[in-house]
């Protein structure tokens, strides 16, 4: 018997109350006893994104609430400026080819996080532009994107910002209304601590603006149908009823610690797994705006990052991520978000410096988890 930890950047850790929640028997979606449940998942939603708006639940994953920002925002042929920076940035620009929405990109090197002033001259130079896309956390390098400068930019435009915050949400700061951001995209695995299911997206009045306009194909994704159920305390569909109970335990979990304890304590993670990755002498791939999510660090030279990834999952039950795309053998990521706490960061680095140690690497062994109580104790 082998006890496993899960480290990745999504799915993350259930808490005991969410997997109890979702052992309860069903009920039915369209009764007054689902219609409360609808309710605080409503509000505890609110308090998450930081908003006086409605949120609303797709039975998705976070890449089809991304799907709905798009299909709801435009008519073919229009303008969208897209951030890459990463596997997620992609995302966005793949999104709009695939509705005839016009790409402009801003490519940004992987690792890096984009300077708002390009956004500045690349919306001053196209007023056709209509949404900007970008990502608060992209997972794929470990990046945390300056949203609120961002948003100071955008708000003072016609266009709509539309964030990616499938993997921050719930675990590093973003303030939805005070930032301007007008959709705000997030999923139910990551730092929301529920199985994978559930899509989230919050809709300002000025994103409602171009929603009523759009004349992109939609059905299921229509926001329209979506705001109009809301407002009776009812879904469009039939909603993942199970996923909802359990995401009502999870915020209130969530609200019960209070979202800067949270973000503060995320962050104790993220420095801890930092000083971790370089006592082992791991060059971290984002050595500045690194998110407090997610670690990405180099894997050295003459270690096969897969073997290592592979070798801590199956022989020892400890699961992190490798990298994707280009990184891919390249990078390892160590996640700290969500329900993983300090003593899972620190078997996880146990079990990284002895599978390093097998593998021929050379440190001095225990380095790493010193380190990181040493953060810990501070």
């Amino acid at each position: 018997m082998r006890k496993n930890y899960l480290l990745t950047p999504g799915p993350t850790p259930l808490p005991p109350e969410v997997r109890a929640a979702m052992a309860r028997p069903i009920i039915h979606h369209r009764t007054p006893q689902f219609q409360e449940v609808l309710k605080q998942a409503n509000e505890g939603l609110k308090y998450v994104f930081q908003t006086t708006g409605d949120v609303f639940m797709l039975a998705s994953s976070g890449t089809g609430a991304m799907e709905a920002a798009v299909v709801n925002l435009f008519s073919a042929g229009d303008t969208a400026l897209v951030i890459q920076a990463g596997k997620f940035g992609e995302r966005w620009t793949e999104l709009c080819k695939a509705y005839g929405v016009v790409a402009e990109v801003i490519d940004v090197e992987w690792g890096k996080a984009v300077d708002p002033a390009k956004i500045q001259a690349a919306l001053k130079a196209n007023p056709k532009i209509k949404a900007v896309f970008t990502t608060l956390c992209e997972t794929s390098t470990g990046v945390v994107c300056d949203i609120e400068a961002i948003g100071k930019i955008v708000k003072d435009t016609p266009a709509v910002l539309v964030v990616d915050a499938i993997s921050g949400l719930g675990a590093i700061d973003l303030k939805t209304d005070a930032w301007a951001c007008d959709m705000v995209i997030s999923g139910s695995q990551k730092g929301l601590m529920l199985p994978p299911g559930l899509g989230f997206i919050s809709a300002s009045p000025k994103a409602f603006k171009l929603i009523e306009a759009s004349k992109l194909p939609k059905y299921y994704y229509d926001l329209k149908k979506a705001k109009k159920a809301l407002e009776k305390t009812d879904t469009p569909f039939t909603p993942a009823i199970t996923l909802i109970i359990a995401l009502v335990e999870a915020l209130k979990m969530i609200k019960q610690d209070g979202l800067e304890n949270i973000f503060a304590r995320h962050k104790k993670m993220a420095d801890a797994t930092r000083a971790a990755m370089k006592a082992l002498g791991l060059e971290l791939f984002a050595p500045t705006a690194a998110s407090d999510v997610v670690t990405a660090s180099k894997v050295p030279a003459g270690i096969d990052g897969e073997k290592l990834v592979k070798t801590m999952r199956d022989t020892y039950g400890v699961t992190i991520a490798g990298g994707q795309a280009e990184l891919k053998g390249k990078v390892i990521r160590f996640a700290h978000m969500g329900y993983i706490e300090e003593f899972d960061i620190i078997a996880g680095i146990s079990c990284l410096e002895k599978v390093l140690a097998q593998m021929g690497y050379k440190f001095q062994m225990g380095s790493a988890v010193k380190a990181a109580e040493e953060v810990f104790l501070k």
